[in-house]
């Protein structure tokens, strides 16, 4: 397992390094990252047994993403007029079906995989379009994901005390404080693009650690309601898409409106 871990991030890694410096070279990545992870997320809900818009969300949760590539920004905060207009038409679409059971159930999964993947993951291509866009999405890739990785190397070697069994039973309150660590680690080495005080920067590493964590937990809660391991099997090792970007649903969008206000 850890063999196939280390191939497959290797890859992931020289994939998404060569992607980023484009700007919208990153941003196809990065829609075609909310798609795979939105087909996933459906997939599971599938299995559980609700009958979502499968291929009506993914339709709309690409067009979030790529509406800020091609820099479609009819107004402020358009996104969230846009999800609004989403669940009017889903709504209106009830009124042709042939029974209203599972109405709200339907609706609500459909605009929340919308919301949970495409509109949080969109923030990375955000990020990559703010001043210094390149070193800013370098350095919360670099804080959130060597926090999975510590997380899961001190959890392995050191692990003894479950964190939250109910949600995820492999995962130690030695693995998180070691990711904690590993974040602050990331922090730190990218603080060349981040041009922050060390105080700062060790906060940053903190809060963003804090938030990676509880996108992973988010997800394992997630796939333990759905009752399936993996939300697919794309990437040997890692499990899906959504698996391997979870932990990014969270810091993307937090880091987004920090870095936002400090660059004002």
């Amino acid at each position: 397992m850890l063999e196939k871990r280390i191939i497959t991030s290797t890859v992931l890694i020289g994939i998404v390094a060569g992607g980023i410096f484009i700007d919208w070279l990153c941003g196809l990545l990065i829609t075609a990252f909310i798609i795979a992870g939105l087909y996933e997320f459906f997939a599971m809900l599938e299995h559980k047994g609700i009958s979502i818009y499968k291929y009506f969300g993914i339709g709309i949760g690409a067009i979030i993403p790529l509406s800020i590539v091609f820099r479609f920004e009819p107004t402020k905060g358009w996104e969230l007029l846009f999800i609004l207009l989403t669940l009017l038409f889903l709504i209106l679409m009830q009124f042709v079906r042939r029974e209203n059971k599972g109405v709200i159930m339907d609706i609500s999964t459909t605009i929340f995989g919308i919301v949970y993947v495409a509109w949080f993951f969109s923030f990375l291509i955000k990020i990559r379009y703010l001043e210094g866009g390149l070193g800013l999405l370098a350095a919360v890739l670099l804080i959130t994901k060597l926090g999975d990785i510590g997380a899961y190397l001190v959890g392995v070697r050191f692990g003894k005390t479950p964190l939250i069994p109910r949600i995820s039973p492999n995962k130690s309150v030695e693995g998180s404080i070691g990711g904690l660590i590993f974040s602050v680690l990331g922090a730190l080495v990218a603080s060349s693009f981040l041009k922050l005080s060390a105080p700062h920067i060790l906060a940053l590493g903190i809060f963003l650690g804090i938030l990676a964590q509880l996108g992973d937990l988010s997800e394992s809660l997630m796939k333990r309601d759905c009752q399936v391991k993996d939300s697919g099997k794309i990437f040997p090792g890692l499990g899906g898409v959504l698996d391997t970007i979870d932990s990014l649903l969270f810091t993307g969008p937090a880091f987004y409106f920090y870095m936002s206000l400090i660059l004002k």
